[in-house]
């Protein structure tokens, strides 16, 4: 539930406007139907929140609607003022470049529509609450009484070819690890950097755990959470005298369609700033330097609405520079 001071604000913006405003959520599509279920629910669900705007959504790939189709159904409606949110956990070259690239060039063919866009989910208290339930229910659920101080947690991020994204997978670990009190905790990646899920339960298998909780910090299922479940599963038929539970994606957790509503706040306060202290496009961070600068433009635009078939073990530019590391990153299989 929103609080009525949220509430207010979102009224106050969207009914008492002099122009009819409406809301676009931007995903990027997966090749999993049930992912593509689940991220419409979570659509409907912050529209049962806010019956009172227009909201709509759309994918950069994999499925339909794309993000122009549901940008125009918008402006069918009447809508000439739109925020739209990157539907992404942490801001890589997708949410910095890919979205950013489609939402201007539909503005420069509409010239009477306005789109403001809003910063992706990110690090966010109401996130890591949504985590850590996930993680507590994942724990009560489980047969075996739990002595958090003799578990370890792995958190599994999508992983990306920007350090900026992966590095604050590695905050949530921390705030994870610190607020829950696990005896130990690390971070693992489900493609592009490294290390793998695999490699790393491998490795921290060595620390003497006999308990350890997996939980991919994702938004929906997908081909890479089954493959981190799969890779789970792979190494527990190895290691009998540990205990793995592998804990649920964050979902449609409550709290995440709070942080939405948020990111929509974020933009009429005009707090719209996306964190760019240490992006690889916008500063000299160490091994990406030869990225400062590049165009923002996106490549997903020959292939909205269905697959394609490049990898995504490279930026769009340049090789990943660790491309070769023992540990990754190759995208998980099996």
């Amino acid at each position: 539930m929103l609080s009525e001071i949220k509430q207010k604000k979102l009224r106050d913006y969207f009914l008492e406007a002099p122009i009819k405003r409406g809301i676009m959520l931007c995903g990027h599509g997966s090749r999993s139907v049930s992912a593509v279920h689940e991220f419409s629910g979570l659509v409907n669900k912050l529209k049962n929140l806010l019956p009172y705007i227009p909201i709509e959504y759309g994918y950069l790939e994999f499925a339909k609607p794309i993000i122009n189709e549901g940008i125009e159904k918008l402006r069918k409606e009447g809508v000439r003022e739109i925020i739209a949110i990157p539907a992404m956990l942490f801001a890589a070259g997708h949410a910095k470049n890919d979205i950013p690239s489609v939402l201007n060039r539909y503005m420069a063919e509409h010239s009477e529509i306005k789109i403001q866009y809003s910063r992706e989910l990110g690090i966010d208290n109401l996130m890591i609450k949504a985590a850590s339930e996930r993680i507590n229910e994942a724990i009560n659920e489980s047969n075996v009484a739990q002595d958090k101080h003799n578990t370890m947690l792995l958190v599994v991020g999508r992983g990306a070819s920007d350090p900026d994204a992966n590095s604050n997978v590695t905050k949530v670990t921390r705030l994870l690890w610190e607020g829950l009190g696990f005896g130990w905790a690390e971070t693992a990646y489900s493609g592009v950097t490294f290390p793998l899920v695999g490699p790393a339960l491998e490795k921290i298998i060595n620390v003497g755990y006999k308990r350890i909780i997996i939980f991919p910090y994702f938004l929906f299922t997908g081909i890479l959470v089954d493959r981190i479940y799969q890779s789970v599963e792979l190494i527990a038929s190895k290691y009998k005298d540990i205990e793995f539970i592998k804990a649920s994606y964050l979902n449609d957790h409550p709290k995440v369609v709070e942080t939405f509503c948020d990111r929509i706040i974020n933009v009429i306060d005009g707090e719209i700033n996306m964190n760019c202290q240490l992006c690889k496009y916008r500063e000299q961070v160490l091994g990406f330097e030869d990225e400062v600068g590049l165009a923002q433009e996106s490549h997903h635009h020959h292939v909205e609405g269905g697959a394609h078939d490049h990898d995504h073990t490279h930026s769009h530019h340049h090789p990943y520079p660790h491309s070769k590391h023992p540990l990754g990153p190759v995208t998980l299989k099996k």
